[in-house]
């Protein structure tokens, strides 16, 4: 590696030649503020906070953007420095939408730190504030114009990385505006809801639909018998909402939080990852024998599903037609469960906390509703969950670890790897390797469809069966694949998509990071540690030797691939516009 010599604040180093400034003093420990920076997504030095003071140079540079050079004499904290910063930062505040005590980013916004940080204690310049409409017409994500400081952090990460593009900036100067095309709101454009936008936005310019006012609400009322699922990522991420490390496992104390709030059941999502995994292994295997579309792809991801539904119909076919597993034990608390606890499923309210920004609009699918209602009443996000906690006063830290409720709380390792990219393949893997052998393997862990790459290939023999096999985990990937796919250049049997990058560990709906962790932490890798970990840890590990799997078709569904397992545990996916008539809203 070629290395060149520069000096920042009077300290000597050896860098690596294609670093920039930035990159540099961060390997130095030296802090450069930054705002509109996220590392790979979105470098374009258009926010000026990370000025810095070069020997020799007429103007100051921007560091996140500006390369090394051999000899390069660099000051970050000079007074010519620290005024430009203050500036541009007071100019920003200048009209911006301060109410930050109601924020729902407040002590968790990157503005509002670095005011503090740079000592931001009166404001030389009042600006004409905005004044625009909130954009909440999605069942997923509400959009405040008023807050947003057009750092172009959501346009990158919504047009690069996830290649949808249902945002961007228009106008010019101080009429700036990031909005959808036609100023349509994101509910009428093909915005697949897997808020990415929302977790890079530094402030609160994007936020989820807040619904823990319904979920308060069914809690007060006694004529309801209120449950509770939790998806596997939840668990190995609502920590750092506490203050605690990125990737620790906190499924008791999660669980203890949820029985605090006053929920009658709290039951564990994987459980349905279960019984998905023994209707999405039949279903493939039964395409692979019997000649049926193939490859077959995961149904898991609403933002995904969505994503398929504007951009490849032509692959809707190939899509399982196996419900989420959020929204199959919806179905199976609606329909089993009721009929086993003698329960009017009218009376039943479930509710679901998802990694998940995308899953509050499949929640209201009309296809999703196997007793006549809705599967899924409502859904909260790990953030959401977060705040009722707080609300609530509960010292999430001190609480002791509690248990899932029998008989929906009991899951394998299998279901509890759904959370990361790859999870879905390699639980399948497991239980349909035993299916076609008749045997029992010792094996469980599938590597070559783990990590976080953006596309992974693999060829696993099982049985005498070779399965093709493909991962891929974001959006842009999973056009990639598709477009292969489409063009005759790659064959598969058996695809995983997840919308989110590195999957629902990385979900929309996940605690918030600033750039300054985002960008040189991997929170994918470190949340995908813990799940693997939650696997290693549990006894069971394979789906179809979960007992109460085994139950519920013995003595409601009869088998895999019923015709009762099919009115209750699958559905079917349409076509949608792009860009449909516009409405008036």
């Amino acid at each position: 590696m070629s290395m060149v010599n520069i000096t920042i604040d009077g300290k000597k180093l050896q860098v690596e030649k294609d670093m920039t400034i930035l990159e540099a003093a961060r390997q130095a420990n030296i802090k450069i503020p930054t705002l509109c920076f996220l590392k790979d997504i979105n470098e374009i030095g258009a926010c000026r906070m990370c000025v810095v003071e070069i020997k020799g140079a007429r103007a100051l540079q921007a560091a996140c953007v500006y390369p090394v050079a051999e000899g390069l004499e660099i000051y970050t904290q000079s007074p010519n420095v620290r005024e430009a910063r203050k500036v541009t930062l007071e100019l920003i505040l200048s009209n911006h939408d301060k109410k930050c005590l109601t924020c729902v980013r407040n002590r968790n916004c990157e503005l509002q730190t670095l005011s503090e940080e740079l000592n931001i204690n009166e404001l030389r310049f009042e600006g004409q504030s905005t004044d625009m409409p909130l954009d909440n017409f999605s069942p997923s994500i509400v959009r405040d114009p008023n807050k947003c400081i057009l750092c172009r952090r959501c346009v990158s990460v919504c047009r690069n990385v996830q290649t949808v593009s249902v945002i961007s900036a228009a106008e010019r100067g101080f009429k700036s505006v990031i909005s959808c095309a036609f100023d349509k709101s994101l509910a009428d454009v093909p915005c697949t809801m897997c808020g990415q936008c929302i977790s890079v936005c530094p402030v609160g310019a994007l936020k989820e639909r807040d619904d823990t006012g319904r979920v308060w609400e069914a809690l007060a009322n006694p004529e309801l018998h209120v449950v509770v699922q939790t998806a596997p990522a939840v668990r190995v991420a609502i920590g750092e909402e506490f203050g605690l490390p990125i990737g620790s496992r906190v499924t008791g104390k999660m669980v203890s939080a949820l029985s605090r709030l006053g929920f009658a059941k709290v039951f564990d999502t994987d459980t349905a990852a279960d019984l998905t995994i023994m209707e999405e292994g039949t279903e493939l295997l039964n395409r692979i024998r019997n000649g049926g579309k193939l490859p077959v792809i995961t149904s898991c991801s609403p933002g995904w599903i969505k994503f398929c539904e504007h951009n490849y119909p032509e692959f809707l076919d190939n899509l399982s037609s196996c419900k989420s597993p959020h929204e199959m034990f919806g179905a199976v608390l609606k329909t089993y469960y009721a009929e086993k606890t003698g329960i009017d499923p009218a009376k039943i309210f479930v509710v679901s906390i998802m990694p998940c920004t995308a899953k509050k609009f499949e929640a209201q699918r009309p296809e999703l509703s196997a007793a006549g209602f809705a599967d899924v009443d409502v859904v909260l996000t790990t953030r959401e969950l977060a705040k009722m906690i707080k609300e609530a006063g509960i010292d999430f830290n001190s609480l002791e670890d509690g248990q899932f409720d029998d008989p929906m709380g009991e899951a394998t390792g299998a279901g509890v790897i759904f959370g990361a990219t790859g999870g879905v393949m390699e639980a399948a893997l497991r239980t349909v390797a035993e299916i076609v052998s008749g045997k029992s393997f010792d094996l469980v862990e599938y590597a070559a469809v783990r990590g976080i790459e953006g596309i992974k290939e693999a060829t696993i023999e099982i049985g005498g069966m070779k399965v093709r096999a493909a991962v891929a985990n974001g959006l842009g990937n999973a056009r990639k694949l598709l477009d292969s796919i489409k063009a005759g250049e790659a064959q598969y049997d058996f695809v995983e998509i997840m919308a989110c990058p590195g999957g629902c560990v990385n979900g929309g709906g996940q605690p918030i990071q600033p750039s300054s962790v985002r960008s040189w932490t991997d929170l994918r890798a470190e949340r995908a540690k813990a799940i693997y970990r939650e696997d290693e840890s549990l006894t069971i590990r394979k789906s179809h030797e979960n007992p109460i799997v085994q139950e519920m078709y013995e003595k409601y569904f009869g088998e895999p691939g019923s015709h009762k397992a099919h009115k209750v545990l699958h559905t079917h996916y349409v076509p949608r516009e792009n860009y449909p008539e516009i409405t008036n809203k």
